[in-house]
């Protein structure tokens, strides 16, 4: 099995304000059928990027996002499948869920294990 993480940037989900309850009604059954499924790993929403810090290398912490940055991770899923076509086809199913397109990444194996 591989994981996958199943991205989408800030500001993507763009919605009515009174459409919520729904979207996150079918977010949840796309989280619980992964689950049940036994593929779901982790997953969350980010706060806004104003709200993050950056540590440089010499360990100095400044406020804000990083400078050259104009996209902005705006929420994640990650799941454990067995090949990218399901981790796409993870990725449609919570695209359509959450109303906004989604980036599929296959994380790098630990070349220690």
């Amino acid at each position: 099995m591989t994981q996958y993480l199943i991205s989408f940037n800030e500001g993507a989900m763009t919605f009515p304000e009174e459409d919520l309850p729904d979207v996150a009604a079918a977010a949840h059954a796309v989280v619980k059928e992964a689950k049940d499924a036994g593929v779901w790993v982790f997953g969350a929403g980010l706060t806004d990027h104003e709200e993050a810090s950056v540590v440089a290398t010499d360990g100095t912490v400044t406020g804000g996002p990083y400078p050259a940055s104009n996209e902005y991770l705006g929420g994640f899923s990650v799941v454990d499948v067995p090949s990218r076509e399901e981790a796409l086809e993870w990725a449609a199913k919570i695209a359509v869920a959450c109303r906004c397109a989604q980036k599929v990444r296959e994380f790098l194996p630990d070349p220690t294990i």
